[in-house]
């Protein structure tokens, strides 16, 4: 079995009210986010690979323009902008390209990240 994760990149704002992280929290503030998509499963005998990665490029790409340079309080369906929904969100919107086992997002410059697995079966 092997597993294949591909990255992104986005620059986003968001703010979070209601948290005990404090004023700055509340009000607008932009991050850095990194995101990674994992896939599992077994090489095509044909190609070599778990998945076409031209598959997985297009549906990450398609996500990553909903998030980058956006006010995430504003995004349609994603709920309040942590990194819990951001994680739901982008699986949400990959999941279609194959096996995807996993999804983590990185604010990196706090030092945080979260992994969402899929819905609880």
């Amino acid at each position: 079995m092997w597993e294949l994760t591909k990255s992104f990149r986005f620059e986003a704002a968001h703010a979070l009210p209601g948290t005990t992280l404090g004023n700055a929290s509340m009000e607008i503030h932009g991050h850095s986010f990194r995101a990674e998509v994992s896939v599992r499963g077994t090489p095509d005998s044909v190609t070599g690979m778990v998945l076409d990665l031209g598959l997985l490029a297009r549906g990450m790409e398609e996500v990553r323009s909903k998030l980058d340079h956006r006010l995430l309080n504003d995004v349609e369906g994603l709920g309040p902008p942590t990194l819990e929904n951001l994680a739901r969100f982008i699986w949400d919107h990959v999941q279609h390209a194959g096996h995807v086992t996993r999804i983590s997002v990185h604010r990196d410059s706090c030092g945080e990240s979260c992994t969402y697995f899929g819905p609880e079966n």
